[in-house]
């Protein structure tokens, strides 16, 4: 093969490559050997997927229920380009009896549209909105493999893991966010033999990259306003990007002034401040005025005006948007824009009520709803390592041996006396000494 990322070349003989493929797959599913004639990019599939468990005879779990499903779709990202994707695939998929679909980066789908027939036959595989076809689920596979591997991927017959999706051939690409590059889910083209063709890959490449293109297009109007968005998750010390490119990193006093303001913007009086931002009583209305002062200079002229405090210009805040996701039963979305606890050192009264309001909210979901992926997300970041309560209700529903080691290891410590200094309390995410910053992922 002279492109790895291509399944069938052009005057290859569909009929001899799937048997080839099948002898291929049954070696490998019977002896763990990948024979020469299998492309890397699906041998290396096929070792992930065996090493997540996925077995040959698998079968795809629906995991978004009709009402959760319809409430998750619209707040995705990927929403706004359905029209785009209707447009330039809609009429390729029903005249060619294939299937438009489309995923999030969890390899969930959220689209299948197409040829009536088509569906229904995918309808017996669960290729169906809302099921799981991530790779770790459901071994390799176009939308879920892309997703895996962050590129464009074209699968053939029998180069699928499980067996019963061996019948179909399918390619997809990724799309990405075009300010973060954050991987948003995949785009694909499923159906017959006909799509083993260098161009279905080329085709969906390109869907993909106007799909980013009209994301950057509907960004625009938005953040070309008076917006300024504002990072306070997971770090003591806020950015402020207001909406002429500067990114104004604030101190821990005024990042907690911005999160409360920027939280009530018809503005807040000297003495609702000073209740929410001092525990100590003895702190003057001069302390919180010197504090303003500079604050106003920092952010530049007429953006903080006084009686009462308040931003002059719209504030969008990380926080909010996990706030607003989470209120709308997009439970997955407000976990993927969950950077950690809000402003973690800080001791402001407001803000710790604030932060454990949303940490517990978010949490408190996550156990309810029992997905194992979200729970091992939570559980493995650095402020769900300790977490018991996430721990166990992780192991309810993923009872690997790693999840169970953990889960034994944090019982036997909750059993043992603690340690002075250690803050940890059972059940609860600890609170990082100093306060941890951690990575960003928040798309806003």
């Amino acid at each position: 093969m002279t492109d790895p990322w291509v399944a069938l070349e052009p005057g290859a003989d569909p009929a001899e490559r799937t048997r080839v493929l099948r002898r291929a797959h049954e070696l490998f599913t019977t002896a763990g050997t990948v024979p020469r004639p299998v492309r890397s990019v699906v041998a290396e599939s096929w070792r992930r997927s065996a090493r997540a468990g996925v077995g040959p005879e698998g079968s795809a779990c629906v995991e978004l229920s009709e009402d959760t499903l319809g409430t998750y779709r619209a707040e995705h990202p990927l929403a706004r380009v359905m029209p785009l994707f209707r447009e330039l695939m809609g009429t390729f998929a029903a005249d060619g009896e294939h299937l438009l679909a489309v995923c999030d980066a969890h390899g969930r789908l959220l689209w299948v549209e197409g040829h009536p027939t088509t569906r229904r036959r995918a309808d017996r595989m669960n290729f169906v909105p809302g099921a799981c076809w991530s790779e770790a689920a459901m071994g390799t596979n176009a939308p879920g493999t892309a997703v895996a591997v962050d590129r464009p991927v074209q699968v053939f017959a029998a180069e699928h893991f499980i067996r019963r999706v061996q019948p179909w051939t399918c390619a997809a690409a990724p799309v990405h966010d075009p300010r973060t590059g954050r991987v948003l889910g995949a785009v694909d083209i499923t159906g017959g033999d006909g799509l083993a063709h260098p161009h279905s890959l080329g085709f969906v490449q390109a869907v993909a990259r106007a799909a980013e293109s009209q994301l950057a297009l509907l960004a625009q109007p938005a953040e070309a306003g008076a917006a300024h968005l504002l990072y306070a998750l997971g770090r003591d010390e806020a950015e402020l990007r207001a909406d002429d490119g500067r990114r104004i990193r604030l101190s821990r006093r005024h990042s907690e002034i911005v999160v409360l303001l920027a939280r009530h913007p018809e503005g807040m009086t000297g003495d609702e401040l000073l209740c929410a931002l001092y525990e100590d009583e003895t702190v003057t209305p001069v302390t919180l005025r010197a504090e303003l002062s500079r604050l106003r200079r920092l952010l530049g002229p007429g953006v903080l005006e006084s009686r009462p405090y308040r931003l002059t210009v719209a504030v969008e805040s990380d926080a909010a948007v996990v706030e607003r996701r989470l209120g709308a039963g997009a439970l997955t979305a407000a976990a993927e824009a969950y950077e950690g606890p809000l402003l973690p050192g800080s001791q402001a009264p407001a803000i710790v009520r604030l932060r454990r309001r949303l940490a517990d909210g978010l949490r408190g979901a996550l156990i309810a709803h029992g997905d194992p992926d979200l729970l091992a997300d939570w559980a493995h970041a650095p402020w769900g390592e300790a977490d018991l309560e996430v721990w166990r209700a992780l192991a309810a529903v993923r009872a690997t041996a790693p999840v169970r080691a953990r889960l034994a290891a944090l019982e036997a410590e909750l059993a043992a006396p603690a340690e002075p200094g250690h803050r940890s309390v059972a059940g609860r995410r600890p609170v990082p000494a100093g306060g941890a910053t951690y990575p960003q992922r928040f798309p806003l």
